[in-house]
């Protein structure tokens, strides 16, 4: 049974590998149980894209990654470390800091980010018109 006690070093663990890349990433989100960023603005996306974020539940910290959703590549040499920790598509799950493989998970992070920048994603559709 994982220790919650374990929760805030691991947030803290985890939350260092997203704070590493800002800037160029944007803080969107800093709480005690919440950390989120997102892409610098860019075409479509005025707010930035979300990339990556650090929660705090109540049964283990998770680490979500969007680029591994939109690019599944990114996961072809995923170390068994990380792979054990994958909870559906783009969600990694943590219950205490020495589950984390910090180098690996920082490497899939940076590469995800890049990604993102150098592929780009193509412009949010147009709102649907209103129907009154």
């Amino acid at each position: 049974m994982p220790s919650p006690d374990a929760f805030p070093a691991t947030f803290a663990a985890l939350k260092e590998i997203l704070a590493s890349l800002s800037p160029p990433l944007v803080v969107a989100a800093d709480t005690d149980g919440r950390y989120e960023a997102h892409t610098p603005p860019m075409p479509g996306y005025p707010d930035g894209l979300f990339v990556a974020a650090v929660r705090q539940g109540k049964s283990y910290v998770s680490f979500h990654l969007m680029p591994i959703y939109l690019y599944p590549d990114l996961l072809d040499d995923l170390p068994d470390a990380l792979r054990k920790r994958r909870q559906g598509k783009s969600c990694f799950n943590f219950s205490a800091p020495s589950q984390i493989p910090q180098a690996e998970l920082a490497a899939l992070t940076r590469a995800g980010f890049e990604r993102v920048r150098r592929d780009g994603l193509p412009p949010r559709a147009p709102a649907p018109p209103s129907v009154v």
